[in-house]
């Protein structure tokens, strides 16, 4: 019973979706029902057509009358179904698509941090393929399930008042079933979830894969990478396996048993008419409608089925919706009335909801200047990248607080403290759109008028020069990630959409390490002139950068070691010249030298 109750009470969580529309889904219930009803109505005229119809002495109209009965009850049945798909069909699509863009917002809302715990394989199949078997399961399971329901109870009811006796008959055989079926209901729960959990993670196999294809290839892992898919896919082809299986002899259960009631049933009828205990016509109709609700016994096993996979998908959608996003606007949100980039961390401690016994930032103590460029340099680990991802709230503090002009970061509202702070990461993501559409993405409304302007000035300042020589120039769509475009041009673009959006704090995570010394260098001198008076923490990993920083936080083991110049600390602190001399090497970014080759030849010309 536990169960079962469980069964409705997800069930029941569907409602304020279905609420909208659930006259049209009760018209098409009440279609579906007088079809089975008119389909059981079909018997009893042939039971008058064959007692009275076809008796000595009666008329060819009568006949014909009951005939043309027959020829109308199909009809209208044929209707009535064509009418329940009708009522359905519109409301079921609308609630899987609000169901769908629900999610999607709910997951734009929802922490980093849940989604570094959940695969994009769970989460994509639970926005597509549960909320299909969700919307099948409204459109025509529920439906169904009720009217197969009701017409087997109405059936028997009529079987009844035609032979008590063939009807025990009959009934006998629904004592096994409904035992078999609560067995059935048990282990197709727990196989369907096994197989919806197995399906996420082989779609997140398939994404890692796409988006990895030049890893896996550059490094001939590609066979071992086939064979791990190929271990995953065979593990869900057994479950599926074992779900058909499981269906296929719950299937035989409830075929087999009431065709042997039937078999019997006949023998029976057979002795009580030759009896004369039973008309002939009452024996055909019996059996006519037996062979109604037979169907829907016999369907009964999908539809049971198709219920119980409807179940877990609920079950799944509701565990991400369920999700508390952790990450919220105050009810009062407060702001500077003048923000000037003043940015301090006091106390800091910091850890992930995974390991909260171990914090990677510990009594972070620093203070940055309106307009000052501060360089965080450290080994790796030390706690640079989670450092930066709290200033934009994508992660809270721990312990401690971080203030913006005295205000502390969570009295904000969200949605304009990320307006605030502008972020460009090393591991640079674009998006299957425009170049302008990117490098766009940050700008507020109030700029529409500008927006040309704004993104000329941003393509100028990260030195993205090259998207004006692409294809279809701003328009080009650079495709899934920006893959197509190299590792320099991405991190320019992404640069581009940071500047793009005028913060008053700039938190960048390495995104010029794939650019060489020049170009940076050009980058960092138009950063200062466009973005004057803008605070800029940014994370180093070279020298060059680091050179070119107004002051450097040195990051040890999480804490704050040191503050200051390059030059005092490269004077003051061994750990810092440790640090320093572990620098990765200048890479070279080739677009960037083919294009000041290109500029000298012209020059030359």
């Amino acid at each position: 019973m536990a169960k079962q109750s469980s069964f409705f009470r997800s069930v029941s969580r569907l409602y304020p979706h279905i609420k909208p529309v659930l006259p049209r889904l009760i018209m098409g219930l009440l279609s579906a029902l007088l079809a089975s009803v008119v389909a059981l109505t079909i018997p009893q005229v042939l039971r008058v057509l064959i007692n009275d119809s076809l008796r000595p002495g009666a008329t060819a109209g009568a006949v014909w009358g009951s005939a043309g009965l027959i020829l109308a009850l199909g009809v209208a049945e044929a209707v009535l179904v064509a009418l329940r798909r009708t009522f359905v069909i519109n409301p079921a699509t609308t609630v899987e698509t609000r169901m769908r863009v629900s999610l999607y917002g709910h997951l734009q809302d929802l922490p980093v941090a849940f989604h570094d715990r959940w695969g994009s394989g769970q989460l994509l199949s639970r926005a597509m393929t549960d909320l299909n078997f969700i919307r099948r399961w409204m459109a025509f399971g529920a439906i169904m399930l009720v009217v197969t329901t009701l017409t087997v109870v109405i059936g028997v009811v009529v079987m009844f008042t035609m032979s008590w006796q063939l009807a025990l008959i009959f009934l006998a055989a629904a004592g096994p079933v409904m035992v078999y079926g609560f067995r059935f209901r048990t282990r197709f729960s727990k196989v369907t979830r096994r197989s919806q959990d197995q399906a996420g993670d082989l779609a997140t196999t398939v994404e890692e894969s796409v988006h990895g294809i030049r890893v896996l290839k550059a490094f001939g892992r590609s066979r071992e990478a086939l064979e791990t898919f190929n271990g995953q896919a065979e593990e869900l082809r057994q479950t599926e396996i074992a779900k058909a299986r499981h269906q296929a002899v719950f299937s035989m259960v409830v075929t087999l048993l009431p065709e042997l009631a039937l078999g019997t049933g006949l023998v029976t009828g057979i002795l009580l008419a030759a009896g004369g205990h039973l008309s002939i016509g009452s024996l055909v109709a019996f059996f006519a409608t037996a062979a109604v609700i037979a169907a829907p016994v016999e369907f009964s096993g999908m539809l049971l089925a198709m219920a119980l996979t409807a179940k877990t998908a609920l079950d799944r959608h509701f565990e991400v919706m369920d999700s508390q996003n952790t990450i919220t606007s105050p009810a009062e949100p407060r702001r500077p009335a003048d923000v000037k980039g003043a940015l301090s961390f006091h106390n800091v401690t910091f850890a992930f909801d995974d390991a909260p016994d171990k914090p990677v930032l510990k009594d972070v103590r620093l203070d940055i200047c309106p307009g000052e460029t501060m360089a965080l340099v450290g080994i790796t680990g030390s706690g640079k990248s989670a450092l930066l991802q709290l200033v934009p709230r994508l992660y809270d503090v721990t312990a401690g607080s971080i203030t913006l002009d005295g205000v502390d970061l969570r009295e904000f509202s969200v949605q304009e403290l990320r307006a605030l702070v502008a972020v460009a990461f090393e591991d640079t993501t674009l998006f299957s759109s425009s170049v302008r559409d990117n490098v766009l993405l940050g700008v507020r409304a109030g700029d529409a008028d500008t927006r040309e302007e704004i993104l000329a000035e941003a393509l100028d300042t990260a030195q993205a020069h090259f998207a004006y020589s692409l294809p279809e120039g701003l328009d080009t769509l650079i495709g899934e990630e920006g893959l197509s475009l190299s590792g320099g041009q991405r991190q320019r673009l992404a640069l581009a959409r940071a500047i793009a959006a005028r913060p008053s704090v700039l938190v960048l995570d390495d995104p010029l390490s794939a650019l060489d010394v020049n170009t940076e260098e050009l980058v960092e001198n138009r950063l200062r002139e466009v973005l004057a008076g803008t605070t800029t923490l940014i994370v180093a990993h070279r020298p060059s950068t680091v050179a070119l920083a107004d002051r450097v936080a040195l990051l040890e083991d999480g804490r704050i070691a040191a503050v200051g110049t390059h030059t005092e600390l490269l004077a003051g602190n061994s750990h810092y010249r440790y640090v320093i001399a572990s620098l990765e090497t200048e890479p070279r970014d080739l677009d960037s030298e083919l294009s000041a080759l290109d500029d000298t030849e012209e020059v030359s010309q």
